[in-house]
């Protein structure tokens, strides 16, 4: 089967059900932000990574998945706090970022996907 194509969207919440095709099998990098809506620091992180979408768009993908309601996947890649990114290429993890960062924290990690300056 070919790789699934992201547009350039708001950040799309993914699920146990739709991870496979919409992550793994994504034709361009996608990073992926596993949350909660109870979790503060990841209420604090949204709009870092969605400005970061915005500026990158093109070169990756972001996606946002509720631990809460994908247990499955956050157990597959072992998310044992949040917020973790995980930037995945090729159907693997390549990149992972625990915790809410500066913008600059997360340009800095993903600069191979984003092009960035570091």
């Amino acid at each position: 089967m070919g790789r699934v194509a992201w547009q350039a969207l708001a950040v799309r919440e993914v699920t146990d059900a739709s991870f496979q095709r919409e992550v793994l099998e994504a034709s361009e990098p996608v990073i992926v932000d596993f949350w909660a809506p109870w979790c503060g620091p990841c209420r604090a992180v949204e709009p870092v990574l969605a400005e970061l979408e915005r500026v990158h768009a093109g070169k990756v993908a972001f996606a946002k998945l509720n631990i809460d309601e994908n247990i499955e996947t956050a157990s597959r890649f072992s998310v044992l706090s949040i917020p973790t990114t995980i930037l995945f290429e090729d159907g693997r993890p390549q990149e992972t970022v625990i915790g809410a960062r500066p913008r600059g924290h997360y340009e800095r990690a993903w600069a191979r996907w984003l092009g960035a300056e570091t």
